[in-house]
Protein backbone atom coordinates (compact mmCIF):
# COMPACT_ATOMS: atom_id res chain seq x y z
CA UNK A 1 0.00 0.00 0.00
CA UNK A 2 2.77 2.39 0.80
CA UNK A 3 4.32 1.52 -2.49
CA UNK A 4 0.89 2.51 -4.30
CA UNK A 5 0.45 5.91 -2.13
CA UNK A 6 3.59 7.04 -3.24
CA UNK A 7 3.44 5.88 -6.79
CA UNK A 8 -0.41 7.91 -7.07
CA UNK A 9 1.60 10.75 -5.48
CA UNK A 10 4.44 10.93 -8.28
CA UNK A 11 1.81 10.41 -10.10
CA UNK A 12 -0.08 13.49 -9.31
CA UNK A 13 2.79 15.91 -8.93
CA UNK A 14 3.82 14.60 -12.85
CA UNK A 15 0.41 15.36 -13.85
CA UNK A 16 0.17 19.11 -12.19
CA UNK A 17 3.67 19.57 -14.00
CA UNK A 18 2.52 18.45 -17.16
CA UNK A 19 -0.83 20.83 -17.23
CA UNK A 20 1.29 23.55 -16.11
CA UNK A 21 4.08 23.23 -19.00
CA UNK A 22 0.93 22.26 -21.88
CA UNK A 23 -0.42 25.73 -20.89
CA UNK A 24 2.66 27.91 -21.08
CA UNK A 25 3.39 25.74 -24.49
CA UNK A 26 0.29 26.46 -25.99
CA UNK A 27 0.81 29.74 -24.97
CA UNK A 28 4.09 30.28 -26.91
CA UNK A 29 3.18 27.85 -29.59
CA UNK A 30 -0.50 28.98 -30.54
CA UNK A 31 -0.18 27.98 -34.29
CA UNK A 32 0.23 24.13 -33.18
CA UNK A 33 -2.40 22.02 -32.38
CA UNK A 34 -2.07 20.06 -29.07
CA UNK A 35 -5.11 18.31 -29.21
CA UNK A 36 -4.42 15.42 -28.75
CA UNK A 37 -1.42 16.04 -25.78
CA UNK A 38 -4.13 17.71 -24.02
CA UNK A 39 -6.53 14.86 -24.51
CA UNK A 40 -4.22 12.15 -23.16
CA UNK A 41 -3.43 14.61 -20.18
CA UNK A 42 -7.37 14.82 -19.23
CA UNK A 43 -7.21 11.24 -19.86
CA UNK A 44 -4.64 10.81 -17.09
CA UNK A 45 -6.32 12.94 -14.58
CA UNK A 46 -9.75 10.73 -14.83
CA UNK A 47 -7.69 7.69 -14.63
CA UNK A 48 -5.67 8.88 -11.90
CA UNK A 49 -8.74 9.88 -9.68
CA UNK A 50 -10.71 6.69 -10.51
CA UNK A 51 -7.83 4.30 -9.87
CA UNK A 52 -6.74 5.96 -6.62
CA UNK A 53 -10.26 4.98 -5.85
CA UNK A 54 -10.01 1.53 -6.88
CA UNK A 55 -6.34 1.13 -5.50
CA UNK A 56 -7.31 2.64 -2.08
CA UNK A 57 -10.48 2.24 -1.03
CA UNK A 58 -13.56 0.41 -3.29
CA UNK A 59 -12.61 -1.60 -6.68
CA UNK A 60 -16.43 -1.42 -7.19
CA UNK A 61 -15.97 2.46 -8.14
CA UNK A 62 -13.37 1.46 -11.00
CA UNK A 63 -15.75 -1.08 -12.05
CA UNK A 64 -18.86 1.51 -12.53
CA UNK A 65 -16.76 4.19 -13.61
CA UNK A 66 -15.33 1.48 -16.29
CA UNK A 67 -18.73 0.54 -17.53
CA UNK A 68 -19.59 4.29 -17.73
CA UNK A 69 -16.80 4.92 -20.07
CA UNK A 70 -17.64 2.06 -22.18
CA UNK A 71 -21.08 2.95 -22.56
CA UNK A 72 -19.85 6.85 -23.93
CA UNK A 73 -17.06 4.89 -26.17
CA UNK A 74 -19.79 2.71 -28.21
CA UNK A 75 -22.02 5.98 -28.19
CA UNK A 76 -19.59 7.77 -30.17
CA UNK A 77 -18.30 4.93 -32.10
CA UNK A 78 -21.94 4.41 -33.44
CA UNK A 79 -22.14 8.36 -34.10
CA UNK A 80 -19.53 7.79 -36.90
CA UNK A 81 -21.74 5.12 -38.33
CA UNK A 82 -24.61 6.14 -41.20
CA UNK A 83 -27.37 4.54 -39.64
CA UNK A 84 -30.80 3.59 -41.33
CA UNK A 85 -34.49 3.58 -38.89
CA UNK A 86 -34.00 -0.47 -38.63
CA UNK A 87 -30.35 -0.24 -36.67
CA UNK A 88 -32.52 1.49 -34.06
CA UNK A 89 -33.51 -1.91 -32.45
CA UNK A 90 -29.47 -2.74 -33.05
CA UNK A 91 -28.15 -0.41 -31.03
CA UNK A 92 -30.67 -0.47 -27.97
CA UNK A 93 -29.52 -4.25 -27.98
CA UNK A 94 -26.08 -3.88 -27.94
CA UNK A 95 -26.21 -1.44 -25.11
CA UNK A 96 -28.20 -3.50 -23.05
CA UNK A 97 -24.94 -6.15 -23.36
CA UNK A 98 -23.26 -3.43 -21.04
CA UNK A 99 -24.58 -4.00 -18.16
CA UNK A 100 -24.20 -8.14 -18.50
CA UNK A 101 -21.02 -8.08 -19.28
CA UNK A 102 -19.71 -5.90 -16.28
CA UNK A 103 -22.50 -8.57 -14.52
CA UNK A 104 -19.90 -11.25 -14.94
CA UNK A 105 -17.13 -8.87 -13.90
CA UNK A 106 -18.68 -8.44 -10.80
CA UNK A 107 -19.49 -11.83 -9.85
CA UNK A 108 -16.18 -13.62 -10.88
CA UNK A 109 -17.78 -15.79 -13.80
CA UNK A 110 -14.80 -15.45 -15.99
CA UNK A 111 -15.98 -18.09 -18.09
CA UNK A 112 -18.92 -16.26 -19.57
CA UNK A 113 -17.05 -13.28 -19.47
CA UNK A 114 -14.78 -14.03 -21.88
CA UNK A 115 -17.02 -15.97 -24.13
CA UNK A 116 -20.28 -13.48 -23.95
CA UNK A 117 -19.57 -11.19 -26.42
CA UNK A 118 -17.24 -13.05 -28.68
CA UNK A 119 -19.44 -16.22 -28.86
CA UNK A 120 -23.10 -15.40 -27.63
CA UNK A 121 -23.47 -11.73 -28.45
CA UNK A 122 -21.92 -12.32 -32.12
CA UNK A 123 -24.06 -15.12 -32.97
CA UNK A 124 -27.33 -13.87 -31.53
CA UNK A 125 -26.43 -10.04 -32.38
CA UNK A 126 -28.13 -9.95 -36.00
CA UNK A 127 -31.51 -11.14 -34.53
CA UNK A 128 -32.91 -7.58 -33.71
CA UNK A 129 -31.86 -6.67 -37.47
CA UNK A 130 -33.70 -9.69 -38.96
CA UNK A 131 -36.60 -9.03 -37.34
CA UNK A 132 -36.38 -5.68 -38.67
CA UNK A 133 -37.45 -4.38 -41.75
CA UNK A 134 -35.39 -4.98 -45.15
CA UNK A 135 -32.10 -6.27 -45.53
CA UNK A 136 -30.40 -3.62 -47.07
CA UNK A 137 -27.16 -3.13 -45.19
CA UNK A 138 -27.48 -5.86 -42.84
CA UNK A 139 -23.84 -7.03 -43.22
CA UNK A 140 -22.81 -3.51 -42.89
CA UNK A 141 -24.52 -3.03 -39.74
CA UNK A 142 -24.07 -5.90 -38.02
CA UNK A 143 -20.19 -6.19 -38.73
CA UNK A 144 -19.60 -2.40 -37.40
CA UNK A 145 -21.49 -3.05 -34.31
CA UNK A 146 -19.84 -5.99 -33.64
CA UNK A 147 -16.10 -4.42 -33.71
CA UNK A 148 -17.75 -1.60 -31.98
CA UNK A 149 -18.85 -4.36 -28.89
CA UNK A 150 -15.52 -6.06 -29.19
CA UNK A 151 -13.07 -2.71 -28.67
CA UNK A 152 -14.95 -0.40 -27.24
CA UNK A 153 -16.68 -2.80 -24.43
CA UNK A 154 -14.97 -6.31 -24.76
CA UNK A 155 -11.70 -4.86 -24.67
CA UNK A 156 -12.40 -1.80 -22.07
CA UNK A 157 -13.72 -4.39 -19.95
CA UNK A 158 -10.46 -6.21 -19.25
CA UNK A 159 -9.63 -2.95 -17.22
CA UNK A 160 -12.38 -4.02 -14.29
CA UNK A 161 -11.56 -7.51 -14.23
CA UNK A 162 -8.15 -6.80 -13.02
CA UNK A 163 -9.18 -6.41 -9.33
CA UNK A 164 -11.45 -9.20 -9.65
CA UNK A 165 -8.97 -11.43 -10.45
CA UNK A 166 -7.11 -10.83 -8.07
CA UNK A 167 -8.23 -8.37 -5.23
CA UNK A 168 -4.57 -7.91 -3.57
CA UNK A 169 -3.04 -7.18 -7.26
CA UNK A 170 -5.08 -6.32 -9.43
CA UNK A 171 -5.81 -2.91 -8.94
CA UNK A 172 -1.81 -1.96 -8.69
CA UNK A 173 -1.75 -3.95 -12.38
CA UNK A 174 -4.76 -1.85 -13.83
CA UNK A 175 -2.40 1.58 -12.64
CA UNK A 176 0.68 -0.15 -14.19
CA UNK A 177 -0.94 -0.44 -17.29
CA UNK A 178 -2.65 2.64 -17.75
CA UNK A 179 0.66 4.61 -16.74
CA UNK A 180 2.35 2.90 -19.25
CA UNK A 181 -0.27 3.29 -22.10
CA UNK A 182 -0.43 6.63 -21.53
CA UNK A 183 3.15 7.37 -21.45
CA UNK A 184 3.23 5.13 -24.51
CA UNK A 185 0.64 7.50 -26.48
CA UNK A 186 2.06 10.50 -25.51
CA UNK A 187 5.77 9.96 -25.70
CA UNK A 188 4.69 8.53 -29.63
CA UNK A 189 2.85 11.57 -30.53
CA UNK A 190 5.52 14.23 -29.55
CA UNK A 191 8.53 12.36 -30.93
CA UNK A 192 6.71 11.77 -34.36
CA UNK A 193 5.24 15.52 -34.48
CA UNK A 194 8.98 16.76 -33.36
CA UNK A 195 11.18 14.44 -34.90
CA UNK A 196 9.11 12.19 -37.25
CA UNK A 197 9.85 11.80 -40.70
CA UNK A 198 8.95 8.63 -41.88
CA UNK A 199 4.72 7.58 -41.86
CA UNK A 200 3.69 4.90 -40.61
CA UNK A 201 -0.20 5.08 -42.29
CA UNK A 202 -0.10 8.42 -43.63
CA UNK A 203 -3.54 7.39 -45.25
CA UNK A 204 -5.36 6.80 -41.57
CA UNK A 205 -3.02 8.55 -39.27
CA UNK A 206 -0.90 11.69 -40.12
CA UNK A 207 1.46 12.03 -37.01
CA UNK A 208 2.69 8.43 -36.21
CA UNK A 209 6.09 7.62 -37.52
CA UNK A 210 8.64 5.17 -37.17
CA UNK A 211 10.66 7.50 -35.50
CA UNK A 212 7.70 8.19 -32.78
CA UNK A 213 7.20 4.27 -32.93
CA UNK A 214 10.72 3.25 -31.82
CA UNK A 215 10.95 5.84 -29.42
CA UNK A 216 7.76 5.17 -27.46
CA UNK A 217 8.49 1.47 -27.33
CA UNK A 218 12.28 2.80 -26.25
CA UNK A 219 10.44 5.27 -23.39
CA UNK A 220 7.78 2.35 -22.44
CA UNK A 221 10.51 -0.23 -21.41
CA UNK A 222 12.76 1.94 -19.69
CA UNK A 223 9.51 3.38 -17.39
CA UNK A 224 8.20 -0.22 -16.67
CA UNK A 225 11.68 -1.24 -15.62
CA UNK A 226 11.93 1.26 -12.89
CA UNK A 227 8.12 0.90 -12.61
CA UNK A 228 7.48 -2.74 -12.44
CA UNK A 229 8.89 -3.42 -8.43
CA UNK A 230 6.72 -1.23 -6.95
CA UNK A 231 3.63 -1.94 -8.69
CA UNK A 232 3.71 -6.05 -9.53
CA UNK A 233 5.27 -9.43 -8.57
CA UNK A 234 6.81 -9.86 -12.16
CA UNK A 235 10.26 -10.97 -12.29
CA UNK A 236 13.05 -8.65 -14.04
CA UNK A 237 12.24 -10.11 -17.41
CA UNK A 238 8.58 -10.12 -17.59
CA UNK A 239 8.68 -6.42 -15.85
CA UNK A 240 10.75 -5.50 -19.26
CA UNK A 241 8.69 -7.42 -21.27
CA UNK A 242 5.48 -5.92 -19.88
CA UNK A 243 6.96 -2.62 -21.74
CA UNK A 244 7.37 -4.16 -24.80
CA UNK A 245 4.19 -5.91 -24.93
CA UNK A 246 2.27 -2.58 -23.93
CA UNK A 247 3.74 -0.17 -26.76
CA UNK A 248 3.44 -3.13 -29.23
CA UNK A 249 -0.02 -3.27 -28.44
CA UNK A 250 -0.87 0.63 -27.86
CA UNK A 251 0.50 1.49 -31.14
CA UNK A 252 -1.39 -1.30 -33.12
CA UNK A 253 -4.96 0.23 -30.91
CA UNK A 254 -4.31 3.54 -31.97
CA UNK A 255 -3.43 2.93 -35.38
CA UNK A 256 -6.83 0.35 -35.74
CA UNK A 257 -8.90 2.77 -34.04
CA UNK A 258 -7.71 5.50 -36.11
CA UNK A 259 -8.33 3.43 -39.12
CA UNK A 260 -12.05 2.84 -38.34
CA UNK A 261 -12.60 6.25 -37.92
CA UNK A 262 -11.05 7.55 -41.57
CA UNK A 263 -13.00 4.85 -42.95
CA UNK A 264 -16.52 6.16 -41.03
CA UNK A 265 -15.86 9.22 -41.61
CA UNK A 266 -14.83 9.73 -44.73
CA UNK A 267 -15.64 13.07 -46.26
CA UNK A 268 -17.23 13.82 -43.22
CA UNK A 269 -13.93 16.40 -42.09
CA UNK A 270 -16.62 18.30 -39.90
CA UNK A 271 -17.03 15.54 -37.69
CA UNK A 272 -13.37 14.20 -37.70
CA UNK A 273 -12.36 17.47 -35.90
CA UNK A 274 -15.57 17.59 -33.35
CA UNK A 275 -14.40 13.66 -32.34
CA UNK A 276 -10.65 14.31 -31.81
CA UNK A 277 -11.38 15.51 -28.44
CA UNK A 278 -13.96 12.76 -27.05
CA UNK A 279 -13.51 9.42 -25.46
CA UNK A 280 -12.48 7.00 -28.78
CA UNK A 281 -9.09 9.96 -29.16
CA UNK A 282 -8.63 8.78 -25.50
CA UNK A 283 -8.79 5.32 -25.21
CA UNK A 284 -7.71 4.21 -28.15
CA UNK A 285 -4.59 2.19 -27.67
CA UNK A 286 -5.99 0.75 -24.26
CA UNK A 287 -8.79 -1.54 -25.86
CA UNK A 288 -5.51 -3.61 -27.26
CA UNK A 289 -3.10 -2.98 -24.62
CA UNK A 290 -5.82 -3.61 -21.72
CA UNK A 291 -6.85 -7.53 -22.99
CA UNK A 292 -3.24 -8.33 -24.29
CA UNK A 293 -1.76 -7.21 -21.08
CA UNK A 294 -4.52 -9.16 -19.04
CA UNK A 295 -4.15 -12.18 -21.14
CA UNK A 296 -0.47 -12.53 -21.19
CA UNK A 297 -0.54 -12.41 -17.46
CA UNK A 298 -3.32 -14.35 -17.01
CA UNK A 299 -0.89 -16.83 -19.20
CA UNK A 300 2.16 -16.73 -17.42
CA UNK A 301 1.13 -15.88 -13.60
CA UNK A 302 -1.41 -17.94 -11.22
CA UNK A 303 -2.78 -14.78 -9.21
CA UNK A 304 -4.62 -14.17 -12.32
Amino acid sequence: MTETVWTLSILLIALLSASTALYFVKKKQAHKDFTAIQARVKTWWGMLVVFSFATLFNPIVSLISIMILCLFALREYFSMMKTRKSDRRLFLWTYLVIPLQFYWIYIGWYGMFIVFIPVYVFLFLPLPRILGKGTLGFLQSVSFTQWGLMLMVFGLSHLAYYPIASPELGPNLVLFLIILTQINDVVQYIVSIYLGKRKVVPTAHPYITWEGFLASITITTIVSYYLYPYLTTFDLTFGILSGVIIGIAGFLGGVTISFLKRDLLIADHEKQESLKDKYLSRVDSLTYTSPVFFHVVRYFFDFM
